[in-house]
């Protein structure tokens, strides 16, 4: 892994490419027929490690869902750390979607086991404070916090006014915090994950979380629009990582021919559609 810090270098990768993040979440009922789906583990990975090919060069970021491995227990897992070095070595900035929350001994250990796996990032649940989120950055990962998420569900939790701002306003304070002091131009390696179906919430976010990276999930088939990814931008129109799972790894789909070229392309598309929406603020 780089000895830049993971914030300085998602930084970099941004500047240099349209900021998209290809979710790999492999289901196997949901696999190109050309793909064996009798033995599951093997067949999710393969499927994620051509979908890696596939994108490659067209977008920097990967985010890999954990929980699509982790059912098939200690194969599945096996099978997880081997499509995230693949990732790694394949030049993506690479996040493990796996939303822990715990503290103490139990946070330290997962913060091992996801830094072991090779990933750059994890996604954590911030409920329980800090003390959830420093052991990730102490084992050297960037954080994407959930923050403002987009389910429509987690307003009840996430909207609520809480003193001079929301219950998601404290989290992104919390957040801010832990980001600590960042060089002009770079990131910090405390980021958020705010819901580009949420633009109103994503700018008073943007206000308490000036230097976070935000990692976009919803746009486009969830509701997220160019409205949500502008309103989550920070003030040099950058910080920001659209994610797409489904849309880009089953464009196959609904199509003919080679089933990775379908996906390469609706890539190749989200990172146009995304980049030209940047370029415009920026």
């Amino acid at each position: 892994m780089s000895d830049l810090a993971p914030g300085t270098r998602l930084a970099a990768r941004l500047r240099a490419s349209a900021p998209v993040c290809v979710g790999l979440d492999p289901v196997v009922e949901r696999l190109p027929a050309s793909i064996d789906a009798a033995r599951p583990v093997a067949a999710i990975e393969s499927f994620s490690r051509q979908i890696l090919d596939a994108v490659v060069g067209l977008v920097p970021c990967i985010k890999v869902q954990s929980a699509c491995f982790e059912r098939y227990g200690a194969e599945g897992v096996a099978a997880l750390e081997r499509v995230i070095r693949t990732s790694v070595d394949a030049g993506f900035e690479t996040i493990l979607d796996a939303k822990r929350g715990d503290i103490g001994i139990s946070a330290t250990h997962y913060a091992a086991a996801a830094a072991a796996t090779g990933a750059h990032w994890v996604t954590l649940n911030g409920y329980l404070g800090e003390d959830g989120v420093v052991p990730f950055l102490d084992a050297g990962l960037g954080v994407f916090v959930l923050v403002r998420t987009s389910n429509p569900s987690g307003d009840e939790i996430q909207s609520p006014v809480c003193g001079n701002g929301t219950v998601a306003t404290l989290v992104a304070r919390m957040v801010d915090r832990l980001g600590g002091v960042v060089a002009a131009g770079d990131l910090a390696s405390a980021g958020a994950v705010v819901g580009a179906t949420k633009p109103e919430a994503a700018a008073a976010l943007r206000l308490a979380m000036p230097r976070a990276p935000f990692l976009l999930p919803g746009y486009g088939a969830q509701g997220g629009g160019a409205e949500g990814v502008r309103a989550a931008l920070d003030e040099h129109g950058g910080g920001v990582i659209v994610t797409a799972s489904r849309s880009i790894i089953h464009a196959w789909v609904e199509t003919s021919g080679p089933w990775t070229a379908a996906v390469s392309d609706a890539a190749a598309r989200m990172a146009d559609e995304i980049g030209g929406l940047v370029a415009e603020v920026a």
